[in-house]
């Protein structure tokens, strides 16, 4: 295979404190020698684990980036037992230009792996991450929340795995990071997922999903960084203890804990988020905005839950996610 055109301006294994660039070359109009410069941090001392957080995969959700960052302006080496990695924007082309998918190419990162060295600006963003970067970890969290177009409860997130040890490491790091929900989570595809990709390694990964709207709230991005501190302490990269926080446990069995719309129309939501939903209740209804004297349209639970997730603007249209609802365990 060939090589990765991204290059990093720090050393993995040199010890101290390091703030510089994944740079990836890219040609166009504004720069014909031109190059994307992605940030990214590495604290190292001794030996020990490795820990590798990223944030900005979809370049329209902040908690990630804004914890990511402070941990990276206040972390010491002298603090470290082993390996710190930051990148608080992975998809840095998204994150400029405030969108989910990068502007340059469309490519939704979190749907690209494992990528290519010769492909796309967003493939060969993935390839960097799964050929070099996933490779030297042993704990990853990715940092999400609902971007512009979904709304969450706070919730951390692991996957029912093959391995039910490497699946008990994922859920204890998701415990630890202590998030107000914590999520047995259901992908609707999974496919090209970061998610997968570092899975596949044995890798013990940890996602979120801190709010949503595209925005970024006080009380979310304390959760980041409480969240992220304590994942470093769990994985004895940090001393001290775990800030303990309570946690409701939630889980998605199947596909009935996701509501789609199959109509365009005006959204109104019946349940507020964190809601206790019963099956067969109305959760959305969805007007058609275009004649008076129509019935909206009423979407039902097919399960009993809290509603953990909803569509975040007020216009759906045919095929989008209502909501999602979560199974208290």
């Amino acid at each position: 295979m060939k090589p990765s055109p991204v290059t990093a301006t720090i050393d993995f294994e040199k010890e101290g404190v390091q703030h510089g660039f994944l740079k990836l070359p890219h040609s166009h109009d504004g720069s014909a020698w031109g190059s994307i410069m992605i940030p990214i941090a590495c604290i190292k001392r001794g030996e020990g684990p490795t820990a590798l957080f990223t944030g900005g995969n979809h370049g329209d959700e902040y908690e990630g980036p804004l914890a990511i960052l402070d941990l990276a302006a206040r972390l010491k080496a002298e603090e470290v037992s082993g390996r710190v990695i930051l990148v608080p924007g992975m998809n840095y082309p998204a994150v400029k230009a405030g969108t989910r998918t990068s502007p340059i190419d469309r490519g939704n990162l979190n749907r690209s792996f494992p990528g290519r060295p010769d492909g796309s600006v967003t493939e060969k963003i993935a390839d960097y991450f799964q050929r070099v970067l996933l490779p030297l970890a042993d704990l990853v969290c990715d940092v999400h929340s609902g971007g512009k177009t979904l709304d969450f409860v706070p919730f951390a997130a692991a996957h029912i795995l093959p391995d039910e040890a490497q699946q008990a490491r994922c859920v204890a790091a998701m415990e630890a990071f202590a998030a107000p929900y914590s999520m047995m989570l259901l992908e609707i595809d999974a496919v090209g997922m970061y998610d997968t990709a570092a899975e596949e390694m044995g890798k013990t990964f940890v996602s979120t999903e801190l709010g949503g709207g595209g925005t970024a709230r006080a009380a979310t991005v304390a959760i980041a960084r409480r969240g992220l501190k304590n994942l470093l302490v769990h994985a004895g990269i940090l001393d001290g203890e775990v800030e303990v926080a309570e946690s409701v446990k939630l889980e998605m069995p199947d596909g009935s804990c996701y509501i789609t719309s199959e109509v365009t129309g005006l959204l109104e939501m019946a349940l507020d988020l964190g809601e206790v939903v019963r099956k067969g209740e109305v959760v959305a209804r969805i007007r058609s905005f275009e004649r008076t004297g129509e019935p909206p349209l009423e979407l039902r639970a097919e399960c009993d839950g809290i509603l953990a997730g909803r569509h975040f603007p007020g216009l759906i249209s045919s095929g989008d996610t209502v909501a999602v609802i979560g199974v208290p365990i």
